[in-house]
């Protein structure tokens, strides 16, 4: 069984709703550097590309609290948009209702919502969500913070997995240091029994996400978006290997930035760039597994 623990929400019904709908701009650069981001992806096209998985996680990110500038500030016409948590989690809702055989739905909430606990509750009792969806630098908030904790605590509480966004961006005012993996080393060692999955690997800093994911038996790292950057590819899983982590890596293909199809047909090409060299390999073989490695038994959602 294969399962993208990592795809995004579409924002669009259809084609004729992607149409109607302005762009949002809210990046200085693509998300990938062969290919722009495709923001008006429908839901017949993302079915389309999970084809290629048994199941798969899928979610958005919640902008802060209504009255809460992100960022701080700036003019009203330079502040980045995002719906809010309940608009969010409605619409990752709607496409799992339609498609719940294949798909497993994640909330976002925002640490600073003063309805936090209330839209969890609502989201797993009424919408029947199943994980949580977190971005500390899109969504401005620090993930040691008080606000961060109660968060934390009560996905522990509710046995909520939580997929958080690490490494770069090129939203300008995204704050790095906030999506830095060292800061989840103390997250997990606080809440033990929570599990937390590093999307990306937390490129480019995926020595030290694979620090964390080795000493936390409950944190795991997606191997989504890093494919299409060769170099930095094979050095971050060589590196993975050699600190025999390997098995700590979920697969995640961050669509629609990537499918999950050429994220799998990548794998066994990691290698092509040592032709001719005495450079170390990543085994294909291992790598593989983490393609049909059992997500929803490790995240507890079988």
């Amino acid at each position: 069984m294969i399962i993208d623990v990592h795809t995004h929400t579409p924002r669009y019904r259809t084609k004729a709703d992607a149409a109607a709908a302005p762009l949002t701009g809210m990046a200085n650069a693509p998300m990938r550097p062969d290919r722009p981001d495709p923001s008006r992806i429908t839901w017949d096209e993302y079915m389309e590309a999970m084809q290629a998985v048994d199941r798969a996680i899928v979610f958005n990110i919640a902008g802060p609290p209504d009255g809460d500038q992100y960022p701080p500030g700036l003019p009203e016409d330079g502040i980045v948009k995002r719906e809010q948590a309940r608009a969010v989690n409605d619409a990752t809702a709607a496409i799992v209702q339609a498609y719940p055989e294949k798909l497993i739905g994640f909330m976002s909430v925002h640490p600073r919502d003063p309805q936090l606990l209330e839209e969890m509750d609502r989201a797993v009792g009424d919408l029947g969500l199943r994980g949580i969806k977190l971005g500390p630098n899109y969504q401005n908030f620090d993930p040691l913070g008080d606000e961060a904790s109660t968060l934390f605590a009560r996905a522990q509480e509710l046995g909520l997995p939580i997929l958080l966004h690490q490494g770069t961006s090129p939203v300008q005012f995204a704050d790095l240091d906030w999506a830095h993996p060292r800061h989840l080393d103390r997250v997990a060692t606080r809440f033990p029994k929570l599990r937390l999955i590093l999307a990306h690997f937390a490129h480019p800093w995926q020595v030290d996400a694979l620090a964390v994911i080795r000493k936390h038996p409950n944190v795991w790292a997606d191997i989504s978006a890093l494919h299409y950057r060769p170099w930095s590819y094979w050095t971050s899983l060589r590196l993975a290997t050699e600190w025999a982590v390997l098995h700590k890596l979920l697969f995640g293909s961050d669509f629609p930035v990537a499918t999950p199809q050429e994220t799998i047909d990548a794998i066994p090409h990691i290698n092509d760039l040592l032709e001719g060299t005495a450079l170390p390999r990543v085994p294909v073989d291992e790598l593989m597994q983490v393609v049909h490695r059992d997500a929803l038994d490790i995240l507890g959602l079988d």
